[in-house]
Formats: structure tokens, C-alpha cells, sequence
């Protein structure tokens, strides 16, 4: 799980728990300039196969966490639970795409959507 927290014009994803060993990381700190959007998308973290995994871990249908590198794309995961699932797009980043569980899916993706599309400094 991921817990999200904005902090000016940057945003904080903390991997929470046991994810950090699973996933090899224990947070991303993403400036909102290149955050492109926000949605919920369960579908993201279905399926069984989620790329190339890189450092990471992948157990089909339980856990999907780390670095994977999909179709010319890095993208990081973070999932357990389809049904709480975002998916962040980026612009200018080591990754392409987050694909993150949150406890809220529906108020995680309108915070970033909002904090993107509102007035920067």
C-alpha cells in the first residue's frame, strides 16, 4: 500500500510496510510539474503479466511491486488489491508510470488531479 501526501509542489508516495522489501523502495518524491494525471484503474493491476520485471517482485494474482519495464515504458508497481488501484502518468521521470493500492482510490486520484490542474506558483 502507498500512502500519498503533497507537500508544496512536490508529492510524496510512501510505500508502506512490508511493500518496501517487495517492491525495493521505500518512497517516491515526484515534483508535480510532471505529474500528468491521476485515474482509478483497476484493470492496470490485473493479469499476469506486468513486463520485464527489474528489481521488484511479481507473484501473479498476489503481489506486483518494483521496477518493470512494459512495452518501451518503466513503470513502477505497487498492488495487491486490483479494486484500490491508481494509476499516475508522468512526464520526465525515471518512470513512465505508478500503478499504486491507496486506501481511497476515488479521493487519492481527485487529490492529485486537483493539486495538478489547479494554480502553480
Amino acid at each position: 500500500m502507498v500512502d500519498i501526501t503533497l507537500h508544496g509542489d512536490s508529492v510524496t508516495f510512501e510505500i508502506e510496510g512490508i511493500d518496501k522489501l517487495w517492491a525495493l523502495k521505500s518512497r517516491l518524491e515526484i515534483p508535480l510539474i510532471h505529474i500528468k494525471g491521476a485515474r482509478v484503474d483497476e484493470d492496470a493491476a490485473k493479469g499476469w503479466w506486468h513486463g520485464v520485471r527489474l528489481p521488484g517482485t511479481d507473484l501473479p494474482g498476489l503481489i506486483t511491486a518494483g521496477t518493470f519495464y512494459r512495452k518501451g515504458r518503466m513503470v513502477f508497481y505497487d498492488t495487491h488489491k486490483p479494486e484500490h488501484t491508481i494509476v499516475v502518468d508522468l512526464d520526465h521521470e525515471s518512470y513512465d508510470t505508478l500503478i499504486l493500492q491507496v486506501r481511497d482510490p476515488q479521493a487519492s486520484a481527485k487529490m492529485l488531479t486537483d493539486a495538478v490542474s489547479g494554480p502553480r506558483a
